[in-house]
Protein backbone atom coordinates (compact mmCIF):
# COMPACT_ATOMS: atom_id res chain seq x y z
CA UNK A 1 0.00 0.00 0.00
CA UNK A 2 1.34 3.54 -0.45
CA UNK A 3 0.09 5.64 2.33
CA UNK A 4 -0.05 9.51 1.20
CA UNK A 5 -0.45 11.72 4.98
CA UNK A 6 -1.39 15.29 5.28
CA UNK A 7 1.01 15.93 2.31
CA UNK A 8 1.69 19.80 1.32
CA UNK A 9 3.99 21.03 -1.12
CA UNK A 10 4.94 24.84 -2.02
CA UNK A 11 7.40 26.70 -4.45
CA UNK A 12 8.34 29.87 -3.19
CA UNK A 13 4.51 31.23 -2.86
CA UNK A 14 2.64 28.83 -4.91
CA UNK A 15 1.45 26.06 -3.34
CA UNK A 16 1.58 22.70 -5.06
CA UNK A 17 -0.27 20.50 -2.83
CA UNK A 18 -2.54 21.22 0.25
CA UNK A 19 -2.25 18.40 3.11
CA UNK A 20 -3.75 15.24 0.57
CA UNK A 21 -4.39 12.06 2.33
CA UNK A 22 -5.06 9.44 0.60
CA UNK A 23 -4.09 6.00 0.48
CA UNK A 24 -3.61 3.24 -2.50
CA UNK A 25 -4.00 -0.19 -1.42
CA UNK A 26 -1.97 -3.04 -3.66
CA UNK A 27 -2.86 -4.44 -6.99
CA UNK A 28 -4.79 -2.95 -10.17
CA UNK A 29 -4.55 0.28 -11.45
CA UNK A 30 -4.95 3.68 -9.85
CA UNK A 31 -5.82 6.85 -12.22
CA UNK A 32 -4.79 9.90 -11.13
CA UNK A 33 -6.82 13.03 -13.22
CA UNK A 34 -7.38 16.09 -12.79
CA UNK A 35 -7.05 19.45 -15.24
CA UNK A 36 -3.18 20.98 -15.75
CA UNK A 37 -1.88 22.30 -12.45
CA UNK A 38 -3.64 20.13 -10.21
CA UNK A 39 -0.54 18.62 -8.60
CA UNK A 40 -0.70 15.41 -10.28
CA UNK A 41 2.91 14.86 -11.35
CA UNK A 42 4.39 16.45 -8.11
CA UNK A 43 2.38 13.96 -6.40
CA UNK A 44 4.04 10.85 -8.35
CA UNK A 45 7.37 12.63 -7.56
CA UNK A 46 7.05 12.81 -4.23
CA UNK A 47 5.69 9.12 -3.89
CA UNK A 48 8.84 8.19 -5.86
CA UNK A 49 11.29 10.18 -4.21
CA UNK A 50 11.60 12.31 -7.15
CA UNK A 51 11.00 15.61 -4.89
CA UNK A 52 12.18 15.97 -1.11
CA UNK A 53 9.06 15.87 1.12
CA UNK A 54 8.27 19.41 2.98
CA UNK A 55 4.80 18.05 4.87
CA UNK A 56 3.60 14.61 5.89
CA UNK A 57 4.81 11.49 5.19
CA UNK A 58 4.55 8.65 2.64
CA UNK A 59 4.89 5.21 2.75
CA UNK A 60 5.05 2.49 0.66
CA UNK A 61 4.60 -1.33 2.30
CA UNK A 62 5.34 0.63 5.41
CA UNK A 63 8.56 1.84 4.08
CA UNK A 64 8.92 5.30 4.63
CA UNK A 65 9.77 6.94 1.26
CA UNK A 66 11.88 9.64 3.46
CA UNK A 67 14.07 7.63 5.03
CA UNK A 68 14.31 4.44 3.04
CA UNK A 69 17.85 3.50 1.58
CA UNK A 70 17.29 4.73 -2.04
CA UNK A 71 18.82 0.82 -3.00
CA UNK A 72 15.74 -0.98 -0.82
CA UNK A 73 12.85 1.90 -2.37
CA UNK A 74 14.68 1.64 -6.27
CA UNK A 75 13.61 -2.63 -5.40
CA UNK A 76 9.94 -1.24 -4.41
CA UNK A 77 8.47 1.33 -6.41
CA UNK A 78 9.51 2.51 -10.52
CA UNK A 79 8.63 5.89 -12.23
CA UNK A 80 8.02 6.72 -15.83
CA UNK A 81 8.30 10.83 -15.70
CA UNK A 82 6.87 13.11 -18.48
CA UNK A 83 10.71 14.54 -18.80
CA UNK A 84 13.17 12.09 -20.17
CA UNK A 85 16.24 12.85 -21.10
CA UNK A 86 17.79 9.55 -22.50
CA UNK A 87 21.26 9.39 -25.04
CA UNK A 88 19.35 9.20 -29.22
CA UNK A 89 23.07 6.47 -29.57
CA UNK A 90 21.09 3.93 -27.01
CA UNK A 91 19.66 0.62 -29.05
CA UNK A 92 16.09 -0.02 -27.18
CA UNK A 93 17.33 -3.41 -25.38
CA UNK A 94 20.07 -1.16 -23.84
CA UNK A 95 17.24 1.44 -22.76
CA UNK A 96 15.10 -0.88 -21.45
CA UNK A 97 18.23 -2.90 -19.97
CA UNK A 98 18.69 0.32 -17.71
CA UNK A 99 15.56 -0.87 -15.61
CA UNK A 100 17.58 -3.59 -14.33
CA UNK A 101 20.64 -1.76 -13.35
CA UNK A 102 19.11 -1.13 -9.15
CA UNK A 103 19.70 -5.21 -9.47
CA UNK A 104 22.56 -6.07 -11.08
CA UNK A 105 24.08 -2.95 -10.80
CA UNK A 106 25.70 -2.72 -14.99
CA UNK A 107 26.30 -6.85 -14.37
CA UNK A 108 23.38 -8.38 -16.21
CA UNK A 109 23.14 -11.64 -15.74
CA UNK A 110 20.80 -14.23 -17.11
CA UNK A 111 17.93 -13.44 -15.28
CA UNK A 112 18.46 -9.70 -16.17
CA UNK A 113 18.20 -11.04 -19.45
CA UNK A 114 15.25 -13.06 -19.35
CA UNK A 115 13.55 -9.92 -17.73
CA UNK A 116 14.82 -7.54 -20.56
CA UNK A 117 12.76 -10.05 -22.95
CA UNK A 118 10.22 -10.16 -21.40
CA UNK A 119 9.52 -6.73 -21.36
CA UNK A 120 10.45 -6.11 -24.88
CA UNK A 121 7.42 -9.05 -25.99
CA UNK A 122 5.14 -6.81 -23.42
CA UNK A 123 5.63 -3.69 -24.85
CA UNK A 124 5.96 -4.95 -28.58
CA UNK A 125 9.39 -3.90 -29.21
CA UNK A 126 10.96 -6.99 -29.61
CA UNK A 127 11.61 -6.18 -33.51
CA UNK A 128 13.27 -3.40 -33.16
CA UNK A 129 15.16 -3.83 -29.98
CA UNK A 130 18.18 -3.62 -31.65
CA UNK A 131 17.73 0.12 -33.55
CA UNK A 132 18.97 3.20 -32.11
CA UNK A 133 16.48 5.32 -30.28
CA UNK A 134 17.47 8.55 -32.53
CA UNK A 135 15.65 6.50 -35.36
CA UNK A 136 12.43 5.50 -33.70
CA UNK A 137 9.11 8.15 -33.68
CA UNK A 138 8.14 9.75 -30.45
CA UNK A 139 5.77 7.18 -29.86
CA UNK A 140 7.75 3.86 -30.37
CA UNK A 141 9.93 5.86 -27.99
CA UNK A 142 7.48 6.40 -25.35
CA UNK A 143 6.64 2.35 -25.19
CA UNK A 144 10.51 1.59 -24.60
CA UNK A 145 10.45 4.16 -21.55
CA UNK A 146 7.29 2.48 -20.38
CA UNK A 147 9.29 -1.13 -20.97
CA UNK A 148 12.44 0.09 -18.85
CA UNK A 149 10.14 1.32 -16.04
CA UNK A 150 8.61 -1.85 -16.04
CA UNK A 151 11.76 -3.81 -16.53
CA UNK A 152 13.01 -2.58 -13.10
CA UNK A 153 10.19 -5.66 -11.73
CA UNK A 154 8.87 -3.41 -9.14
CA UNK A 155 5.81 -4.13 -7.14
CA UNK A 156 4.69 -0.77 -7.57
CA UNK A 157 4.89 1.31 -11.29
CA UNK A 158 4.22 5.11 -11.40
CA UNK A 159 3.60 6.68 -15.08
CA UNK A 160 3.43 10.16 -15.38
CA UNK A 161 1.41 10.45 -18.73
CA UNK A 162 2.88 7.42 -20.43
CA UNK A 163 0.27 7.81 -23.36
CA UNK A 164 2.08 10.97 -24.76
CA UNK A 165 2.95 10.51 -28.22
CA UNK A 166 0.74 7.43 -28.93
CA UNK A 167 -1.67 7.46 -31.71
CA UNK A 168 -5.12 5.83 -30.93
CA UNK A 169 -3.74 2.28 -31.42
CA UNK A 170 -1.02 2.21 -29.47
CA UNK A 171 -2.45 4.26 -26.41
CA UNK A 172 -4.96 1.92 -26.31
CA UNK A 173 -2.44 -1.31 -26.65
CA UNK A 174 -0.38 0.33 -24.01
CA UNK A 175 -3.53 0.30 -21.52
CA UNK A 176 -4.29 -3.24 -22.65
CA UNK A 177 -0.74 -4.05 -21.84
CA UNK A 178 -1.26 -2.65 -18.14
CA UNK A 179 -4.17 -3.47 -17.45
CA UNK A 180 -2.90 -7.46 -18.09
CA UNK A 181 -0.20 -6.63 -16.44
CA UNK A 182 -1.91 -5.56 -12.90
CA UNK A 183 -4.19 -8.48 -13.16
CA UNK A 184 -1.96 -11.13 -14.10
CA UNK A 185 1.34 -9.87 -12.78
CA UNK A 186 0.09 -8.54 -9.03
CA UNK A 187 1.74 -4.88 -10.04
CA UNK A 188 -0.17 -1.73 -9.01
CA UNK A 189 0.03 1.12 -11.27
CA UNK A 190 -0.48 4.45 -10.30
CA UNK A 191 -0.95 6.11 -13.80
CA UNK A 192 -1.42 10.10 -14.57
CA UNK A 193 -4.06 10.48 -17.34
CA UNK A 194 -5.61 13.25 -19.43
CA UNK A 195 -7.80 11.29 -21.64
CA UNK A 196 -10.40 10.44 -18.67
CA UNK A 197 -12.04 7.64 -20.94
CA UNK A 198 -8.95 5.36 -20.36
CA UNK A 199 -9.19 6.26 -16.98
CA UNK A 200 -12.90 4.96 -16.79
CA UNK A 201 -12.34 2.10 -19.34
CA UNK A 202 -9.16 0.39 -17.87
CA UNK A 203 -8.81 2.04 -13.90
CA UNK A 204 -9.40 0.25 -10.59
CA UNK A 205 -9.94 3.33 -9.38
CA UNK A 206 -9.82 7.03 -10.12
CA UNK A 207 -8.75 9.77 -8.15
CA UNK A 208 -9.76 13.23 -8.90
CA UNK A 209 -7.35 16.53 -8.31
CA UNK A 210 -7.90 20.08 -8.72
CA UNK A 211 -5.81 23.06 -7.33
CA UNK A 212 -3.73 20.79 -4.91
CA UNK A 213 -6.21 19.02 -3.50
CA UNK A 214 -8.00 15.17 -3.98
CA UNK A 215 -11.52 16.49 -5.13
CA UNK A 216 -13.39 12.89 -6.13
CA UNK A 217 -12.09 9.72 -5.56
CA UNK A 218 -13.59 5.94 -6.18
CA UNK A 219 -14.67 3.56 -8.89
CA UNK A 220 -14.99 5.00 -12.23
CA UNK A 221 -18.68 4.46 -11.95
CA UNK A 222 -18.38 7.07 -9.64
CA UNK A 223 -16.49 9.11 -11.52
CA UNK A 224 -17.38 9.09 -15.03
CA UNK A 225 -21.11 11.39 -14.22
CA UNK A 226 -21.59 14.66 -15.85
CA UNK A 227 -21.78 15.72 -12.13
CA UNK A 228 -18.77 14.89 -11.17
CA UNK A 229 -16.97 15.87 -14.03
CA UNK A 230 -17.98 19.01 -14.27
CA UNK A 231 -16.88 19.79 -10.67
CA UNK A 232 -13.45 18.62 -11.85
CA UNK A 233 -12.88 20.30 -15.03
CA UNK A 234 -15.55 23.22 -14.44
CA UNK A 235 -17.27 22.55 -17.41
CA UNK A 236 -20.40 21.00 -18.65
CA UNK A 237 -19.07 16.99 -19.57
CA UNK A 238 -21.86 15.34 -21.26
CA UNK A 239 -21.44 11.61 -20.78
CA UNK A 240 -23.10 8.33 -22.82
CA UNK A 241 -23.12 5.28 -22.08
CA UNK A 242 -21.75 2.67 -25.06
CA UNK A 243 -21.93 -1.09 -24.35
CA UNK A 244 -22.57 -0.42 -21.19
CA UNK A 245 -19.81 1.37 -20.51
CA UNK A 246 -19.69 5.61 -19.94
CA UNK A 247 -17.78 7.41 -22.44
CA UNK A 248 -17.06 11.45 -21.70
CA UNK A 249 -17.95 13.73 -25.19
CA UNK A 250 -15.50 17.23 -23.54
CA UNK A 251 -15.33 18.21 -27.59
CA UNK A 252 -19.48 18.57 -27.59
CA UNK A 253 -20.27 21.70 -28.84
Amino acid sequence: MIRIENVSLAFGKTNILKEISVSIPKGGITALIGPNGAGKSSLLGLAARLLPLQAGDISVDNLSVSSTSGKVLAKKIAILRQDNHVGSRLTVRELVGFGRFPHSHGHLTENDHRIIDESLRLFGLTEMSERLLDTLSGGQRQRALVAMAYCQDTDYLLLDEPLNNLDMYFASELMKSLRNIADTRAKTIVIVLHDINYAGSFADRIIAMKDGQVVADGKPADIMTETALGGIYGFNIPVISVGGQPIALPFRR
